[in-house]
């Protein structure tokens, strides 16, 4: 139960960097018992804060104090000593150890050449229960879900004493129900006392779980608000300044003919490992089909053997009515396939290269950017200008790297480069990963845009809130195999989260 005692004050905390000011006279406070949400677009100066309270920044300016005393906090150490833990993004975990084992590393020891992991593991099995957890300390590591790792994190920060928890978007690739068990464990730890700062860009989540939510602009904290006096939408407007919708109609069956046929497609590796198992599918001209299912379950291979990246040994792939299977990635893009890849930085970009040059990555050599062999940077620079007013490119010039944009910007160079060429067929892989509400919603609209076009549109995305708001149609994946078809509205959370967990369930497939 929250209550007015505060377990953490951010007192007009400043942290500037040579020529940037990330956060300047933040204000912030934690209670005792509370999830309070933390809220801004990319660059609102969100981590930056977190990482000074986790010690691993010094504030230029400010105080931090924990239970009404002021503390310095110039290590994580630091902030551990300080009953301060963080969960980030991405786990800390050994996956080859045991539970016991990975917590085991950060525990100091009362010799240190011995390790006392019997009474780690009655300890943690003790934190375990009390909190709900469900986790077995001699479980090693790398045969537990998504979920249950993320609970091996929360379970290492209890173990610590933690009494404020730190977690930055810890629901990105939870199904919907360990969204939900994730949701059961945090009420646990506040009604026991504990203060939660919890960073995500789902409004929704925000909503339902937190008591009090801060929102960060440019740096600033603008406004703290009572999360049950207020609406998502006006989150969203006081986030970016301006009314955002992310709610979408979908089509009424007027998909045109077909442009993509996939017929019991398999893929495996030259050691035998099963990537994709016996996948059928189609899509339609003016359709948006969308691929839901927690990272890591064949989305990444489905994409690539697409896109000739990846050849099948089984199966046949049809495009446009003609059989492409195992033909070159070239071929393809060539015949009207676009791919925006889930990696803007490994396989989107080319970071060292300017604006520009990237923009025209895919077909510099051509009429009428090359001509007789000859660059003309003149025809390049006229198409470039178009692009960039068209899709929103906002830097100081079209020569500086791309490297030295937002990742909203960044994910934008794709998107112009890969849509602006008029293809028939969109792969779109995570097309909004890491961005924030107003630039999702960018991206989304565009998407939404091109299917209204006529384009067909593969929607590959680990948020389910995305995929059910962008596509006309959604396909589970688990394992590589498609468990089943619904239509975004007409079936329950639960059973996507079933059937996104490999099981089977009572739904008819549409």
């Amino acid at each position: 139960m929250e209550s007015e005692i505060k377990l953490l004050e951010v007192k007009n905390v400043t942290k500037t960097f040579p020529g940037i000011i990330a956060n300047h006279n933040v204000c912030f406070d934690l209670k005792e018992g509370e999830i309070h949400a933390l809220l801004g677009e990319n660059g609102a100066g969100k981590s930056t804060l977190m990482n000074i309270l986790y010690g691993l920044y010094i504030p230029t300016e400010g105080e931090i104090c924990i239970r009404g005393e002021k503390v310095k906090l110039n290590s994580p150490a630091d902030a551990i000593k300080n009953k301060i833990g963080m969960i980030h993004q991405h786990f800390m975990l050994i996956p080859t150890l045991t539970v016991a084992e990975n917590i085991a590393l950060e525990v100091k020891q009362k010799t240190p050449f011995s390790i006392d992991l019997m009474s780690i593991e009655k300890k943690s099995l003790e934190l375990s229960r009390k909190y709900g957890l469900n986790i077995d300390p001699k479980a090693v590591v790398g045969n537990l879900s998504v979920g249950q790792q993320q609970r091996v994190e929360i379970l290492k920060i209890l173990y610590q004493g933690s009494e404020i928890l730190i977690m930055d978007e810890p629901t990105a690739v939870l199904t919907p129900q360990e969204v939900k068990d994730l949701f059961r464990v945090l009420q646990k730890l506040v009604n026991k006392g504990t203060g939660v700062i919890f960073i995500s860009h789902k409004l929704w989540e925000v909503m339902q779980i937190s008591n009090r939510v801060t929102i960060l602009r440019d740096g600033e904290s603008i406004s703290t608000v009572y999360t049950n006096e207020v609406t998502s939408g006006q989150l969203a407007e006081m986030m970016v300044g301006r009314p955002i919708n992310l709610k979408y109609d979908h089509t009424e069956d007027v998909r045109g003919e077909v442009l993509l046929k996939m017929e019991n497609v398999s893929l495996k590796d030259e050691y035998g490992k099963k990537y994709l198992d016996n996948i059928s599918m189609e899509i339609r001209k003016g359709e948006i089909v969308g691929i839901a299912g927690v990272d890591g379950n064949g989305q990444r291979e489905l994409a690539e053997v697409i896109h000739g990246l990846q050849k099948i040994y089984q199966g046949k792939i049809t495009f446009l009515g003609e059989d492409v299977t195992n033909k070159s990635s070239k071929y393809i893009y060539n015949k009207g396939l676009s791919h925006i890849p889930e990696d803007r930085h490994k396989t989107g970009l080319i970071l060292d290269f300017s604006v520009e040059e990237n923009l025209v990555l895919q077909n510099f050599y051509e009429e009428p950017y090359t001509r007789n062999g000859i660059y003309r940077l003149k025809e390049v620079h006229k198409k470039v200008q178009g692009l960039m007013k068209k899709f929103d490119i906002r830097c100081v010039s079209s020569k500086v790297t791309a490297g030295s944009l937002s990742g909203g910007n960044q994910q934008k160079i794709i998107l112009a480069r890969e849509v602006g060429e008029k293809p028939k067929l969109i792969i779109a892989a995570q097309p909004s990963r890491g961005l924030d509400i107003g630039a999702t919603e960018f991206i989304q609209k565009k998407l939404i845009n091109e299917r209204n076009n006529g384009k067909g549109i593969l929607l590959i995305d680990t948020d389910l809130d995305e995929v059910l708001a962008v596509s006309d149609r959604v396909l589970i994946i688990f394992e590589g195999r498609i468990m089943g078809e619904i239509i975004p509205g007409q079936e329950s959370f639960e059973k996507i989260g079933l059937l996104m967990a490999g099981m089977e369930t009572d739904m008819e497939v549409s």
